[in-house]
């Protein structure tokens, strides 16, 4: 058994050497938003701005106020209302009548076979006029020169989607470590750096910061191929993808923020609703993904403890480099470099978070989102 135990302790530290050697080569080199350098206004097409929003009365305002005061030459922003119960109409209202290029779209009832997030951003981006089409979340709280930025890099690079990482805000020390955590996990699975090669299947898509070409989304369907993916950002992505386009990634922390969730509790119960869709609702990858975690970021902060010599020597190696790539994701979202040695509760989380989403789906054969239930068979039908 020791010697079992030895191997697999060689085997995690070899991995997580080539992992981080793979993220310290091209994370760095990750484009920034904040260096692109901005076109003059007459080399900037008209944009659109269209956005979701369900019962945001509580944060809608402050988020369309940045949006209003992006430096941004030609511009129009189409908020939607996804028959929300709360003041998000009223608001919305409200800001229209004061600034007329917001326009407001209510929507009274959902048609079958959508989700009510992804038929509001087809429904607001059939009435966009922009060459350009920004798909944000309402919550989201960009810098003035945020889409002149994100405009610019798109049409130098000559892309046809750009997506932007955003700063999450986050309260609590154990909801900033899953937030670290769920971040390298993101990165690990979706190699952003990889988005602009078309010879990867590698794809990414952020639903605070999606920008593509209005002719691109057009000609791939818009959200209508995607219209019961609650993981629609990413499926735009590779739609986009799939059909020829090219798309990449920019680092835009310190140009748009969001606040993510309130508290662990919120957490699981938000992440509910696409944690088993991102693993295109697969017996076999929650599985698969439950080992992984347990072997590769809990037993190797016990095996420290509890193995000696050499074994304890891999297993230090392998949280010392656990440690390693928590703190330069901490420090990307200005948070505490220490946070990696609470890596165990995180991924304890995660776990959670797709059993929960899992099981939650199985027991009721479907998901809860926006107030509407979506049968599971429908769901499991839209593949992309």
């Amino acid at each position: 058994m020791s010697e079992v135990t030895f191997w697999v302790g060689v085997g995690t530290a070899a991995f997580f050497l080539a992992l981080t050697l793979n993220l310290v080569l091209h994370v760095p080199r990750l484009p920034r938003l904040r260096d692109v350098q901005p076109l003059a206004d007459g080399e900037l097409p008209v944009a659109s701005i269209v956005f979701a929003a369900r019962n945001e009365a509580r944060g809608i305002e402050q988020a369309l106020q940045s949006l209003l005061r992006l430096d941004y030459p030609r511009l129009e922003i189409i908020g939607v209302n996804d028959r929300s119960e709360d003041a998000t109409g009223e608001i919305l209202e409200r800001m229209a009548a004061m600034d007329p290029r917001l326009a407001v779209v209510h929507v009274a009832e959902l048609p079958p076979g959508w989700l009510g997030k992804n038929h509001a951003l087809h429904l607001g981006a059939a009435r966009a006029r922009g060459e350009l089409i920004l798909f944000t979340d309402a919550d989201i709280v960009m810098m003035p020169d945020t889409l002149r930025l994100a405009a610019s890099y798109l049409l130098r690079e000559r892309l046809d989607h750009l997506t932007a990482g955003p700063h999450v805000d986050m309260q609590g020390l154990v909801l900033k470590t899953f937030g670290v955590f769920f971040g390298v996990m993101f990165t690990v699975f979706s190699q952003p750096w990889k988005a602009r090669d078309p010879r990867s299947p590698k794809h990414v898509g952020i639903g605070a910061f999606n920008l593509v070409r209005a002719d691109t989304y057009r000609r791939i369907g818009g959200h209508q191929p995607i219209r019961l993916r609650p993981d629609d950002d990413m499926k735009l992505a590779k739609l986009v993808k799939k059909n020829g386009g090219t798309q990449d990634f920019v680092n835009g922390a310190d140009r748009i923020r969001v606040e993510w969730y309130h508290g662990v509790g919120e957490a699981i119960l938000g992440l509910r609703k696409n944690g088993f869709a991102g693993i295109d609702y697969r017996y076999s990858l929650v599985l698969l993904t439950t080992v992984t975690q347990i072997l590769f970021f809990i037993w190797p902060y016990i095996a420290v403890f509890v193995t000696h010599g050499w074994t304890r020597a891999a297993y230090g190696v392998t949280v010392g480099l656990i440690l390693l790539l928590c703190a330069g994701a901490a420090r990307e979202q200005h948070e505490p470099v220490w946070l990696g040695v609470l890596v165990p509760v995180a991924s304890v989380l995660f776990i959670t978070v797709v059993w929960n989403a899992m099981l939650y789906t199985l027991i009721h054969r479907g998901i809860e989102w926006r107030g509407t239930h979506y049968p599971l068979d429908e769901l499991r039908a839209n593949k992309v």
